[in-house]
């Protein structure tokens, strides 16, 4: 009997988010999916290694972080992230970001 081994190679999920995102959500709220292209660069290197967008209910953007130390932290910074947010998806889609400890 010969086993297979998978040769696959890894995927960035930012590379497919879109896809997989489109068979859940309307298309109108196609714009929001930018999001998962622009996180990094919003919020810098140290965030984005601790927090990322996992989901959006309605204009809330659910963010996992590592830490309750980042949950606390990021409060601080959650109006400075929606601004930064909506001004790179050219419009105000976000009004909300409530942070969880979750997986990156």
């Amino acid at each position: 009997m010969e086993i297979k081994k998978n040769k696959s190679k890894f995927v960035h999920i930012g590379s497919i988010i879109d896809d997989v995102l489109k068979t859940y959500r309307r298309e109108p709220d196609g714009e929001l999916l930018r999001v998962w292209h622009v996180w990094d660069s919003i919020v810098g290197d140290i965030i984005s290694k601790n927090a990322n967008p996992a989901a959006f209910k309605g204009r809330i953007l659910l963010v996992h972080v590592t830490s309750s130390t980042w949950v606390h932290q990021l409060q601080f910074l959650k109006e400075e992230m929606i601004a930064k947010l909506n001004e790179a998806l050219g419009k105000s889609l976000i009004d909300d970001l409530k942070f969880k400890i979750g997986p990156l």
